[in-house]
């Protein structure tokens, strides 16, 4: 285990290297200028030329490279472009909200998933299976801001029960805080308890077609133990993946949810970092995004060896 460990955080590596590479070269070959965009449009080419010269754009690629990976070893994420502020503390200051959105979000999800694709596939083929799965398409049909605003216009405006946007920390007041992040979360959830639901049912019905399963109902065991305890058990490594990449994109992509409920985070953050070609902050986001999606494959992989003791690595 512990050399399966070793290598996978080794392979990491390579990984990220190509990523910066790729990330860095499409930033600075992609049309715009930074530099003009902080100058606005009065400004003059020997105004431009020497915020570029400030900035370092005027040197060459390679150059501008070499420096940047420098700065990453030395854990330096570089300064915004846009206010001037170190990306390093940017993140810091927008990441609480976009984790704890995204943590609801998949308590939610699973709370709500795993019973629904169990209770499907329990009753395969009746009108209760017809229409957890109804209601899943449903899920994936509509786009995530057409639910969005449409809890708003329900919850927010017309019954008054929920505030209809911003973010309150919880340290400075927790119900304020659970308030605004009730409908983001059921927003983002619509979609991924439909996809979850969906894993559940199908990974299970493959399940309870094996002998142990046959057996431990003709010994006479709960069917609540038998579906629960036996079946989902050795269902639940195709569900394990999905919920973690399920986490891992909630991360990295509730940009349009942050947008809607005006959520400041790091969602919010990219849109704001593209919009003013801020290199700095994209190449950081890019790199933390993959950076989490590494480390939640590694702890998907590991969890399969707690859910199945005959895989070992």
């Amino acid at each position: 285990m512990r050399g399966y460990i070793t290598r996978r955080v080794l392979a990491t590596i390579p990984v990220l290297l190509v990523v910066a590479v790729f990330v860095f070269l499409l930033l600075r070959l992609t049309p715009g200028d930074p530099a003009a965009i902080i100058a606005g449009d009065t400004a003059t080419d020997a105004q431009i030329a020497a915020i570029r010269h400030n900035l370092g754009l005027d040197q060459p690629i390679v150059v501008q490279f070499a420096l940047w990976v420098g700065q990453l070893l030395h854990g330096n994420l570089g300064t915004s472009i846009l206010s001037g502020k170190t990306v390093a503390s940017l993140i810091a200051d927008r990441a609480p909200p976009t984790i704890w959105l995204a943590t609801i979000t998949m308590v939610l999800t699973i709370v709500v998933a795993v019973p629904m694709g169990v209770l499907a596939a329990w009753r395969h083929k009746t009108w209760v299976d017809h229409l957890i799965m109804s209601l899943s398409v449903l899920g994936f049909s509509v786009p995530v801001f057409v639910i969005g605003y449409l809890l708003i216009g329900l919850f927010a405006v017309d019954l008054h029960w929920f505030p209809v946007q911003g973010y309150t920390p919880p340290s400075q007041d927790f119900w304020a805080f659970l308030q605004k992040m009730i409908l983001p979360a059921i927003t983002l959830a619509s979609i991924y308890v439909a996809l979850i639901a969906r894993m559940t049912r199908a990974s299970l019905l493959d399940v309870l077609g094996e002998d142990y399963v046959r057996t431990a109902r003709a010994k006479g065991i709960a069917e609540r133990k038998v579906l629960f305890r036996h079946a989902l058990r050795n269902a639940a490594i195709p569900v394990m993946t999905v919920i973690g990449t399920g986490f891992a994109l909630l991360i990295s992509g509730v940009v349009v949810t942050e947008s809607v409920f005006n959520i400041p985070g790091l969602g919010r953050l990219t849109v704001d970092a593209i919009f003013s070609r801020d290199y700095p902050t994209i190449q950081a986001l890019i790199l933390l995004t993959s950076g989490i999606y590494i480390a939640v494959n590694l702890l998907i992989d590991l969890s399969y060896t707690l859910l199945d003791p005959r895989i070992r690595y």
